[in-house]
Formats: C-alpha cells, sequence, structure tokens
C-alpha cells in the first residue's frame, strides 16, 4: 500500500471514472455555498421604526410621533422610541399642531410598546422582522450566527473522526441529509429559539459535507488531478453555490422561500450514492483489500484498460502497525508535531446586499486558481507564510486610508479576502497531504474545527469597531502574522506522495528554515 499511486498507475489519471468522481464530488459541495453565508439574508434586519396603531391622530401628529435622530452626522427616524402614544392622542385631540403649538423635544419618548413597522423595499420578510430581533433584541442576531458556528465547529470535529472510523462515503451523505432535512425544517420555525436549534443541527452537517467531499477526492484522485481537485476544484464549488445565492434572495424575498429553495433541490443528490464510490485508500487501511480492488477494477472497466491479476500485494505488511493501533484524534497531538492554521472569514461590503455578496464571493475565483497555480508549482510552506503575510499587509495599510476615499478601503478589504482567501484553498490541500489515510479525515476536521474558532468570534470582533474604527482590522492582521510565523514549522509535503501510515508521515523530511528562505 505505499505505492497506491504505482497500483493504480494503470487507470490513467484523468479517464471517465476520475471524471465522474470530480464532477460529482464537485456538484455535492456547491449547497455548502448556499448554507455557510444564507444568514447573510435571513438576518439581515429591514428598515424598521416604531408602529403606531390608529387611534384617531391627525397626519400631522401621526407623521412626527417618530422622533429624528442624528447618526453618524445624518438626521433619520428613529428605530426604537416613539413620543408616548397616550400625550400625543391628546395633543392631537385639543387640535394642537406639531412644531408650532408643541415644542417635540418637550415630549417624553418611550419604547415600541406595540411592535415594529418594517420596510419592505430589500425584504418582504427576514427572522428579524418575523421576530423582532431589533433594539433591545438585536444581541440575538450576533448569539444566533455564533450558535451556528458552534454546530460547524463541532460538526468538524467529531464528522472527521466518524468518517476515519466509518469512511468517507457515509458521513459525506449523512452530512448532506443533516444540511437539507434541519434547513428545510427551519421553515416551519415558530420562534427565534426553534430557529436557532435548527441552524446549530445544520451547522453539524455544513463544513463537514466539504470535509469529507474534500478527502473522498483527494484520496481517490492522483497525480496533478488531486491537486487541481483539492484547490480549486472543491473550493470553486464551493464558491458557485456563494454566487448563487444573493441571486436567489434577489427573486425571493422572503426568507422562507429563501431557505425552500435551498434545501429542496438537495433531492438530487440522493442518487449520487450509486455513482459516488468509496475511498479506496481508506478501504485498505482497513484491511478491505477486496472492496478496494472491487472499486478499482470497476474503474478500469470504466475506464476501458486492463487491471493486472492483482493490484494490491503489500498492504498488509506496511498496515499491520497502524491497523494494531486504531489511531484516534488524540494521536494528532500525541504523534504529530505539525502546527494547525486557522483561516479568517473577514469583510463586508457597505452597499447593496445582494451585490455586496456577489462582489464578496465572486473575488474568490481569481483567489482559488491563484491558489492551485501556487500549489501546482510552488513550495507549500513558503506560499502559504507569503499568502497570509500580504493579507495582514492590507489589513495594516487599512487604518491608512483617509475617510475621503472609502472605495480604496474597500479595495484593500477585496485585497485581504483574496490573499486569505489563496490560504484557505492551500490549507484544505496541504492537510491533506501531511496526514495518512487512518487519520486524514479527523486531522483535516481538527484543523478545520481550529479555524472555526475564528469564525465564532467574529460577530463580536466586528463589534469593535464601536471602540476603536480599525480595531477588528489590525486583531486579524495581527493574528495572521503569528499564522505566517506558525507555518514556517509544517513539514513541507510539495512533490511528496500521500502517506498512507503514521510511520511514513513520521519518515517526512523537515526542512530547515534557512533552506527555505
Amino acid at each position: 500500500m505505499s505505492d497506491y499511486p504505482d497500483s493504480v498507475a494503470f487507470l490513467g489519471q484523468w479517464g471517465r471514472f476520475q471524471q465522474v468522481v470530480f464532477f460529482l464530488l464537485c456538484a455535492s459541495i456547491v449547497p455548502n455555498g448556499f448554507g455557510a453565508f444564507n444568514l447573510v439574508f435571513l438576518t439581515d434586519a429591514p428598515g424598521h421604526r416604531c408602529s403606531v396603531p390608529d387611534v384617531g391622530l391627525t397626519e400631522d401628529w401621526r407623521a412626527a410621533i417618530i422622533p429624528v435622530q442624528v447618526v453618524n452626522g445624518n438626521q433619520q427616524l428613529s428605530r426604537c422610541s416613539r413620543f408616548r402614544l397616550d400625550v400625543v392622542r391628546n395633543l392631537s385631540a385639543q387640535g394642537l399642531v406639531p412644531g408650532r403649538d408643541v415644542n417635540l423635544t418637550d415630549l417624553e419618548q418611550e419604547g415600541c410598546v406595540d411592535g415594529w413597522s418594517y420596510s419592505r423595499d430589500v425584504y418582504q420578510s427576514t427572522i428579524v422582522s418575523e421576530f423582532d430581533l431589533v433594539c433591545s433584541e438585536q444581541w440575538k442576531l450576533t448569539f444566533i450566527s455564533t450558535v451556528f458556528f458552534v454546530g460547524v465547529l463541532l460538526g468538524s470535529f467529531f464528522s472527521g473522526q466518524l468518517s476515519d472510523r466509518f469512511g468517507r462515503k457515509p458521513v459525506l451523505f449523512l452530512t448532506m441529509g443533516v444540511q437539507m432535512v434541519f434547513t428545510f425544517i427551519q421553515v416551519f420555525s415558530t420562534s427565534w429559539i426553534m430557529f436557532t436549534v435548527l441552524l446549530f443541527i445544520n451547522g453539524l452537517g455544513q463544513i463537514s459535507n466539504f470535509v469529507a467531499a474534500l478527502v473522498l477526492g483527494t484520496e481517490i484522485l492522483t497525480g496533478h488531478v488531486r491537486v487541481l481537485y483539492s484547490s480549486m476544484g472543491a473550493c470553486l464549488s464551493f464558491t458557485l453555490g456563494y454566487m448563487m445565492l444573493p441571486g436567489c434572495a434577489y427573486l425571493l424575498r422572503d426568507w422562507t422561500s429563501l431557505l425552500l429553495a435551498l434545501s429542496l433541490p438537495c433531492l438530487a443528490y440522493l442518487p449520487l450514492w450509486w455513482f459516488i464510490p468509496e475511498s479506496p485508500r481508506w478501504l485498505l487501511s482497513q484491511g478491505r483489500v477486496e472492496e478496494a480492488e472491487s472499486i478499482v477494477r470497476k474503474a478500469a472497466k470504466w475506464n476501458k484498460v486492463q487491471a493486472p491479476l492483482v493490484i494490491f500485494q503489500d498492504y498488509t505488511v506496511n498496515n499491520k502497525t497502524d491497523l494494531k493501533e486504531n489511531p484516534n484524534a488524540f494521536d494528532l497531538l500525541r504523534t504529530s508535531k505539525h502546527s494547525d492554521i486557522s483561516d479568517y472569514d473577514t469583510f463586508c461590503l457597505h452597499a447593496d446586499p445582494y451585490m455586496s455578496c456577489f462582489i464578496s464571493a465572486a473575488v474568490e475565483v481569481p483567489a482559488y486558481i491563484s491558489g492551485w497555480l501556487v500549489l501546482r508549482y510552488f513550495p507549500r510552506r513558503r506560499s502559504i507564510c507569503c499568502s497570509l503575510l500580504l493579507q495582514a499587509v492590507s489589513l495594516f495599510l487599512i487604518q491608512l486610508v483617509p475617510q475621503t476615499l472609502p472605495y480604496l478601503s474597500i479595495a484593500l478589504e477585496m485585497l485581504a479576502k483574496y490573499f486569505v482567501t489563496i490560504t484557505f484553498s492551500m490549507m484544505f490541500a496541504y492537510i491533506a497531504e501531511l496526514y495518512p489515510t487512518l487519520l486524514r479525515n479527523t486531522a483535516v476536521g481538527v484543523c478545520s474545527t481550529v479555524g472555526r474558532l475564528g469564525n465564532c468570534i467574529a460577530p463580536f470582533l466586528i463589534t469593535l469597531n464601536t471602540y476603536v474604527l480599525h480595531l477588528p482590522y489590525i486583531i486579524i492582521g495581527t493574528l495572521g502574522c503569528v499564522a505566517a510565523l506558525a507555518a514556517l514549522y509544517i513539514p513541507e509535503s510539495f512533490g511528496q506522495p500521500l502517506p498512507e501510515t503514521i510511520q511514513q508521515m513520521h519518515k517526512r523530511e523537515r526542512w530547515a528554515l534557512y533552506t527555505e528562505f
């Protein structure tokens, strides 16, 4: 099994079998782009102000009952208060005119005790308008986002171990099913708590689906096709779903219709069970050589090539020790010296929400193509270190931009996103190359879990700009520099075969720092 690529070399790298696996796995990743960012539209707050019941107010008083506030130098109607209704009703009944007979600044104010009226210029409804998550209840939006990312974090951790124990294919389809079913059930949420609980379960299958598909494709495909899939293929499929999301949200302006549109089409993925095979590498790591050979012989028929009489001959010798050890997630800490680098999800564009989301997704396309080219021709460690440092520099420069040049700030944000997306695409491929088959899915899942910690704190991190405007950029840029330093201590995998055993992982030569730079 030590020479798995040589054992299946007779298949070629890009036959019909590899093409089917490549594109079907890419298709299975597309819904992740929907699910990972649908909160952008589900939790967006429409314009709102206090609702005023029909109590016989004059037109003047109905127009004046909402106080005017100055926000960021601009006057706008208050979103969370109104003048006391009983007082205004008495003044209206007396025939007094606001602003002429009554000084409005002297009137007492009250909260929106009768609820809110929401603008429908952008959305017909979101969960914000559905459950009144505004004003004093606005904190729940940050909580909802954090709960989702906690679900993603836990799903990334446990799904990796399940995949290494029970197989890549079952976990792939299980996590796809979790996303589809619980996204659909969310439509029937009767409270924000019910919505949040279902969102948490949905999050368990989110990135877990992506990781399972990534590892499955990485282990089935070989050579340059493997690098193409693990960097550009899988990531661009994710981005395709991300880019489709704002179009769906634009056409379907209410949150229930959007969730239905994101869940029901996933039924089309169920037949893929009969076309996507289990990983032969994983089957061999479990000693299931006959099943592995059956898949490879089927691939030979699809590719119209002749398979040898015996495909895998020495797998028992190479895998004997690892089968006895039965490694798990703790082996990543006990036996490996590899460092983890978390990825950072960052920025918002301050424009139309649909166009903003699309631009944010579209900038990932050239980034993933760049990431593939870098992986194809350059060492991993040096490339990741450079991309992280360039991301940090872009963020540090934002604080030097004058307020009169807002588009330059946005350009630097997009440049930072470009570099961090390159890092994101390279890290998944890199991690899969570092760890052996018995631990590969667990390793990718654990490293993804570390990355999700950034997602969990991101909603709170963004709020720091109320204290220091550029503090979020400074913190993220600093973390990028720390991650770049950590990358220097990761072993190099460029041009080396995937390790099948823990022993092979330890035999990798770690390049010294002075040989890299």
